[in-house]
């Protein structure tokens, strides 16, 4: 069972948040914050895997509050979500800490697959920021197992579709296939590849011409 902690000061997006969690039955929402201050004191009490949590709160922002969790609770994972598409923003939530950033117009669809990812130890960026990460050049080459394993056509095809940065559900709808199908095919890629982002696989679709 994957432990949740929500911090949003908005009682609307905890509630959608809420009723996303509810009805996966592999996770469970251990508590709610409605502010920076109280997401930190919360992390401390909840023994959540991981925290889901605004980047834009009255008392404390996002950022501030990533830094002072990782420092006392560097297991806890988080999940950035926002309305904000800015690339300054992503880069520094990735720099102090955080496991994963996404908007909130996409949590409906995008929310599960991400906390999904990220407890497995993938980086999650939102499909359409992922570029802003490509155009980093600060950013490590992948480097890939001596020994990868071929990737099959199914296999092919999704990463095709991660690069064009299609969510889990349209590339169930565009191939398909179940949403739960795409993520187990996603996470053959990342076991296959070695590879623990969407940014080092667009970067190794790019590298073995798969896309221009």
């Amino acid at each position: 069972m994957i432990r949740v902690l929500i911090a949003d000061d908005h009682a609307i997006v905890r509630t959608g948040l809420r009723a996303l969690l509810d009805s996966e039955p592999t996770m469970k929402l251990v508590g709610e914050a409605t502010g920076g201050y109280e997401a930190i004191e919360l992390a401390g009490k909840s023994n959540a895997d991981i925290l889901v949590l605004d980047i834009s709160m009255p008392d404390l922002d996002g950022i501030s509050v990533t830094k002072k969790i990782k420092s006392q609770f560097p297991d806890l994972r988080i999940l950035i979500l926002t309305v904000h598409e800015d690339e300054a923003l992503l880069r520094e939530a990735i720099r102090v800490g955080a496991a994963g950033y996404i908007l909130k117009r996409a949590a409906e669809t995008e929310l599960i697959s991400a906390i999904r990812a990220i407890i497995g130890g993938v980086l999650y960026v939102d499909p359409s920021m992922v570029r802003v990460l490509l155009s980093d050049e600060t950013k490590p080459k992948a480097t890939l197992p001596e020994s990868v394993e071929p990737l099959t056509h199914r296999e092919k095809e999704i990463l095709k579709l991660i690069v064009q940065g299609y969510t889990n559900r349209q590339t169930a709808e565009e191939l398909n296939i179940s949403t739960r199908t795409v993520e187990g095919h996603r996470a053959n890629l990342v076991a296959k590849l070695g590879l623990r982002s969407r940014v080092e696989l667009v970067r190794y679709a790019r590298e073995q011409g798969l896309i221009k």
